[in-house]
């Protein structure tokens, strides 16, 4: 078993910092993927209710020889049950074929909707009530995780957001680290690397380290104290992006890469989804 890094959340739970996302992915193509990465070595597994494939996740958990008690499972509260946050947790582990999970995020804050802090007040119970061992949200703007703060007293774990060279948000990770919320990266290959790979940059750490694009833009993500999650369902690629514990990058190289930085979003933005 490769050793690989663990990160700390602020109520004291461990989560490790490279994980696989199944966006995307069919219940099938989860299902596989999932077993394909815990065979690998990976042991943080990122899903969510509208991927729509928690049940292959489902699946995996029970055809895996791995324990439980080794994967940490992460899914997410859809924007249309944020007023129903207990029945959606419950459809969830039911898919899942779970007593709990790991980690439970709100996936936007949907501000015109307005319902996110009562949401977040929810989440809070289903914590107590052990249905999620930590609560945290996606893609919050400092102005949402204020507010949460203001008017629970109760700080969200991890804030999981878009962020990969070209849209690198140091300001939302800066003040993330501030509050001791864990920024966790979304599409850090910027989608299976737009605009980001052909950077020379990157291709000339590639040939630096005998590694490959890809492999290099997750390890700037881990050397930036990121939480990272690359979606894979390719069994090859799956295995390659868990082939990073072997080097790091230096410092002059990390401040090279973050010169990339265009603000480049390819999701929505989440002042304006809703």
């Amino acid at each position: 078993m490769v050793d690989q890094p663990i990160i700390k959340l602020r109520d004291g739970n461990m989560m490790p910092q490279l994980g696989l996302g199944v966006w995307q992915a069919s219940i099938e193509e989860a299902r596989n993927a999932a077993l394909k990465a815990l065979e690998v070595g990976y042991r943080s597994i990122d899903t969510a209710a509208i991927y729509k494939n928690e049940e292959g996740i489902g699946q995996a958990l029970q055809d895996t020889d791995v324990a439980r008690d080794d994967i940490f499972i992460t899914t997410k509260l859809w924007n249309d049950d944020q007023l129903n946050a207990g029945q959606a947790i419950e459809t969830s582990l039911k898919k899942l074929q779970l007593e709990s999970v790991d980690l439970y995020l709100m996936h936007w804050p949907c501000p015109e909707k307005d319902n996110y802090v009562e949401a977040w007040r929810a989440m809070i119970e289903l914590q107590k009530q052990g249905l999620t061992k930590s609560i945290g949200v996606c893609n919050f703007n400092q102005p949402h995780l204020k507010r949460l703060i203001d008017e629970t007293g109760v700080t969200p774990v991890v804030n999981q957001i878009e962020l990969h060279p070209m849209l690198q948000q140091r300001e939302l990770h800066a003040w993330n680290a501030l509050h001791q919320i864990q920024t966790e990266s979304w599409s850090p290959l910027a989608q299976g690397g737009k605009g980001v790979f052909d950077q020379e940059v990157i291709k000339n750490l590639a040939k630096k380290y005998g590694k490959t694009a890809a492999q290099i833009v997750i390890r700037w993500h881990l050397d930036s104290g990121l939480v990272v999650i690359p979606k894979s369902v390719t069994p090859a690629r799956i295995e390659e992006n868990f082939k990073v514990f072997d080097f790091r990058l230096e410092k002059p190289e990390i401040t090279e890469i973050a010169k990339l930085d265009q603000g480049n979003r390819l999701g929505p933005n989440p002042d304006e989804l809703n």
